[in-house]
């Protein structure tokens, strides 16, 4: 566990402690640019990742103060991440675009058909499977126009599967796909909501996303305080 503290003109004093016993792995200190705001100091195992506005991405390795840098035009600062243990990657979301990086600093993965509904990431509707290979989450429907999350007319997107080493999108829930339908109600069937929602209605202002990998099935939630089930 990292812990942060108060930044001096300079630097910020740091510390490395123990998930099991509290106990302190390592005290440093880590050097800043003057009068540059801290984007953000996070740490992935011995990775430290550290931005400040207008300056490059450093990754630092604590054990032995390696440094790489990654160039301010080629890494924005992300509005979220998402670190992928089992990958050795992470996720930055920025202005609705996904991208995977690893730590030496090097974009490995940018996504074809994946622009995220929220321009600064909601990471409720975004789910990662157990494997890390691949990402569910809200998107714009491709093509914009009518479509635009910024047209208050239009609210309605879509659910991307997309692959997290290829960048492909490998399904899509969409209200375009003429072979998505409402499942009938069983007869007598009374578990289920007298509520009826068209597919359209379904992919509106959703709020929330899980994925049940056992089930195979995706649960939505939404503005108006509905749950969809979506399910083949």
């Amino acid at each position: 566990m990292l812990v942060i503290y108060q930044k001096a003109s300079n630097h910020v004093p740091l510390k490395i402690l123990s998930i099991e016993d509290g106990t302190t792995l390592k005290t440093f200190t880590q050097l800043l640019h003057r009068n540059r705001k801290v984007d953000f100091i996070e740490q992935f195992n011995e990775k430290l990742l550290v931005k400040q506005d207008k300056e490059n991405l450093q990754i630092i390795d604590v054990r032995n103060s390696g440094l790489i840098e990654v160039n301010k035009t080629e890494f924005m600062t992300p509005s979220a991440f998402i670190f992928l243990y089992e990958n050795n990657l992470f996720l930055t979301f920025c202005n609705r675009t996904v991208a995977a990086w690893n730590f030496r600093g090097e974009l490995v993965t940018s996504f074809d058909d994946h622009e995220l509904w929220h321009p600064n990431c909601n990471t409720n509707n975004i789910y990662i499977t157990a494997d890390q290979d691949l990402i569910i989450s809200y998107c714009k429907v491709s093509g914009g126009g009518t479509n635009d999350a910024d047209d208050e007319g239009s609210r309605m997107g879509s659910i991307n599967m997309s692959n997290i080493f290829t960048g492909k999108c490998v399904a899509k829930i969409s209200a375009l796909d003429p072979t998505l339908m409402v499942a009938p109600r069983r007869k007598g069937d009374t578990s289920r909501s007298t509520i009826r929602s068209s597919v359209s209605d379904a992919l509106e202002d959703i709020t929330a996303l899980f994925y049940d990998e056992d089930r195979n099935e995706i649960y939505t939630g939404n503005s108006r305080g509905l749950v969809h089930v979506w399910s083949n």
